[in-house]
């Protein structure tokens, strides 16, 4: 019987791998297509390495690079994110004023492109010849009604510094970061379970509890990775600072030495340069972002069911 067996059995299979002779052609189309950009770059003298990197060693450069470039990503993506996740949270809210300012703001900022809305910013000074004042409304109608001299203005602000330099880039650019993040943090909300919040209110949580120790900790595994493209995005739209205008701005700088050198195309192959260092360092930042707050995502469900209560737990004890 075992002999009969053996017999019926099949040989051993002498499998041949399935060719892709199309693979190698892509491979030699794509190899002679790279070393002829590298012969481009490297052997066209329009490129004038030498004074592209003259230029990006210019001090006024430098100082675009830092002021308009990183310290107004950094700032704006800062009110950008703050921003977003209180507009996400009132457009989520049941209170309908709340949720429909949030709604308006949204729609606002995300029509309006963003050098139309800072070239406008440079121009808000127009709207405010005598300052910027910070008080009650109508403060002088009011008093004078009362037939006292007096504006009810607590403080008085310089339009032009204020929406024309460095701050009003921040601000414009926050503001209209802030709308596209508050959709992005709605997102992330929305993808955590209900039932979760409904456990956590269920132990006594408040709202505001819930939200800062159950929900958007679980939202950010959601939330980063676009993110880091709204950081990376930020990043490049700096360079519409020149609508404000704005000359602490690396594109600003780099544009004005090739236009008063007649080098223009080496200065913007500077800031592409430049442009590409901060992005791909922007870019090893939001990996490591992404792995950190996806760590248990995949897991088995009692895992992170044991996670969860442990949370649950410690917050009941505080």
């Amino acid at each position: 019987m075992s002999e009969r067996t053996a017999a019926e059995r099949p040989g051993r299979i002498d499998a041949v791998p399935v060719r892709h002779p199309l693979r190698w052609v892509a491979v030699a189309v794509i190899a002679v297509l790279v070393a002829m950009f590298l012969n481009m770059i490297f052997t066209n003298e329009a490129f004038n390495w030498s004074f592209v990197f003259e230029a990006m060693q210019q001090t006024p450069v430098l100082r675009g690079l830092w002021m308009g470039t990183v310290l107004v990503t950094a700032l704006a993506m800062v009110v950008g994110i703050s921003g977003g996740v209180i507009l996400a949270v009132m457009r989520l809210s049941p209170n309908p004023v709340l949720s429909s300012v949030a709604w308006v703001f949204t729609w606002f900022f995300r029509s309006v492109p963003r050098l139309v809305l800072l070239t406008t910013m440079g121009a808000l000074g127009i709207l405010f010849q005598q300052g910027l004042s910070i008080g009650v409304p109508f403060g002088k109608q009011i008093m004078s009604l009362l037939g006292v001299d007096s504006s009810l203005t607590f403080l008085t602000l310089d339009a032009n510094q204020i929406f024309a330099g460095i701050w009003g880039g921040v601000i414009g650019l926050g503001l209209s970061e802030a709308a596209y993040m508050a959709e992005i943090a709605r997102a992330g909300i929305m993808s955590v379970d209900r039932g979760q919040a409904e456990a956590a209110e269920a132990i006594g949580m408040s709202r505001g509890q819930t939200m800062r120790r159950i929900v958007l900790p679980q939202a950010m595994r959601v939330i980063v990775p676009p993110t880091g493209n709204e950081t990376i995005a930020m990043v490049k739209d700096t360079s519409l600072l020149i609508g404000l205008p704005l000359s602490n701005e690396l594109f600003y700088q780099l544009s004005s030495i090739g236009s008063r050198t007649y080098q223009v195309f080496p200065a913007f192959v500077a800031a592409i340069l430049f442009y590409l260092a901060i992005t791909s360092i922007f870019m090893v930042g939001q990996y490591f972002l992404e792995k950190r707050f996806g760590r248990g995502f995949g897991q088995p469900s009692g895992a992170a069911d044991g996670r969860i209560a442990r949370l649950l737990g410690r917050s009941q004890q505080h």
